[in-house]
């Protein structure tokens, strides 16, 4: 039997929230979000906090892929008019790869912009109920998923700054649609929802309705063997987290390659996705999981093994597991970058991805007044005739057939040895800009400043690296460098 819904009854799910600088409602113009926004309009006042007009804030995904989704988007404006809600409209900034999942897709870009949107505190509503949840749950089975993909969706995750919230999720789509009718709503009919080429909608259209007629309350049970799955997901998860801080490396968010051979396999996969998580990445699926357990321990010491899925990349590096996002490739070796300084301060923007380098007069050293600051890269122009102050240097990747004298009495050294004293990885290597004045190194960004002989006059300087895209994962690399 169909329980009937009510707003009191969504007041009493978002209660315990307490007061809550915004509520967001995900507002696709569909029967199911039209029912969330109605009804939280009709509990706008009672809501924690004072009532004010933006408190409820609409949020409507154009994703462009129905010829009339702009006539969707007009619909939602005229409705949230209606109920005095303030409406965002948002449209993806990209488009769909070749062959890549239209589902996946939408879903991606959807939850980017509402990470986007939401303010510490701030709450973001989405109208996933029962029947949603048993088609998630059908899936995770059919793809083979563990105790947390077997949990489905929860009824509240971080999301951004804020919080995701489903407050239907205990609701039928049944006792949905007759709110909606009760009500006299009006809501949008997406033909995409019955194209049962997309999986979610054959489970919907051609399963479901096979399992109800056999199992009328199948919703129902899905829906607690999902909160089962999530209630056993939990416990392994706190038993994870408290076996990774013994197994964390000496390297900065490093996990320990004898650690985790010490631990059953089980515990050993439940702990690496417990620390790539933590680390802000996506666990990888079995195959790559598996990869990662069985390759990169066993791989020769002086390889450089690696395993990679989308957006996240592990490597092996002195005895412990490093996590990151993929590297973009790094420039040519034969590729310089001219940089003419003029002045006390200089900046030059790298390539895409590789941030920007700051050079400054060390404070110590005498300096002319100001200049101002000329930065190119690939200027291949003469540096102005008879200024004294213009100091020109090239930017190189790659470069590594120098050696380097890391302070002024000590010896030179090979580019590969001063990258292992320092930490760098094999892989990292070609992605650290390289300075030279002329023909000699004068600093290995990052890592080192490299002296000349005493009776050679040098530049006193500070070097900053800044602003490259994996800076997050490798925070050390952009400390100042002093000559």
């Amino acid at each position: 039997m169909t329980t009937e819904f009510s707003p009191d009854a969504l007041l009493e799910r978002l209660v315990p929230f307490g007061v809550v600088p915004r509520y967001w409602i995900a507002y696709s113009g569909g029967l199911d979000s039209s029912v969330l926004l109605e009804s939280l309009t009709a509990i706008r006042a009672r809501l924690p906090g004072a009532d004010s007009h933006d408190r409820l804030m609409a949020v409507h995904v154009d994703h462009g892929l129905q010829a009339a989704s702009a006539d969707w988007a007009e619909h939602c404006v005229a409705r949230c008019a209606a109920l005095n809600i303030p409406l965002r409209i948002e449209r993806p900034a990209s488009s769909p790869r070749t062959r890549e999942s239209l589902e996946a897709w939408a879903r991606e870009v959807r939850y980017a912009i509402f990470r986007r949107l939401l303010a510490p505190g701030d709450l973001l509503l989405t109208a996933q109920h029962r029947d949603d949840q048993a088609e998630t749950l059908l899936l995770a089975l059919l793809r083979g998923s563990g105790p947390h993909g077997l949990a489905a969706m929860p009824f509240s995750a971080p999301l951004g700054a804020g919080r995701l919230v489903r407050p239907l999720l205990d609701v039928s789509r049944r006792s949905l649609a007759d709110y909606a009718h009760r009500r006299g709503l009006d809501w949008i009919e997406d033909p995409s929802n019955d194209y049962t080429a997309f999986d979610r909608n054959y489970l919907r259209h051609r399963v479901l309705p096979r399992l109800r007629a056999r199992w009328p309350s199948a919703d129902a049970t899905l829906a607690r063997s999902a909160r089962h799955c999530a209630e056993a997901a939990e416990l392994v998860d706190q038993y994870a987290a408290r076996t990774l801080i013994q197994a964390r490396g000496v390297q900065p968010g490093a996990l320990s390659l004898a650690a985790l051979g010490r631990l059953d396999r089980p515990l050993r996969k439940a702990v690496v996705r417990h620390w790539l998580i933590e680390r802000g990445f996506r666990p990888p699926d079995t195959r790559h999981l598996d990869r990662l357990l069985d390759e990169l321990p066993a791989a020769r010491a002086d390889a450089n093994p690696g395993v990679v899925w989308k957006g996240c990349e592990v490597r092996r590096y002195r005895g412990e597991l490093l996590a990151f996002r993929p590297l973009p490739p790094p420039p040519a070796s034969e590729m310089h970058f001219l940089w003419r300084i003029s002045g006390e301060h200089g900046v030059l923007e790298l390539p895409d991805g590789f941030g920007r380098l700051e050079w400054r007069r060390h404070p110590d050293a005498d300096a002319p007044d100001v200049h101002s600051i000329q930065a190119r890269a690939l200027d291949t122009s003469p540096p102005p005739k008879g200024d004294a102050n213009v100091i020109e240097l090239q930017v190189r990747f790659g470069d590594f057939g120098h050696s380097c004298r890391a302070g002024m009495n000590r010896p030179h050294r090979t580019l590969k040895k001063l990258f292992q004293e320092s930490g760098v990885p094999a892989w990292l290597r070609g992605h650290v800009p390289l300075i030279f004045q002329g023909e000699r190194l004068i600093a290995i960004a990052g890592v080192t400043a490299c002296h000349g002989r005493r009776d050679e006059t040098g530049l006193s300087f500070q070097l900053l690296w800044s602003g490259f895209a994996w800076e997050r994962d490798w925070p050390w690399l952009g400390r100042l460098l002093e000559s």
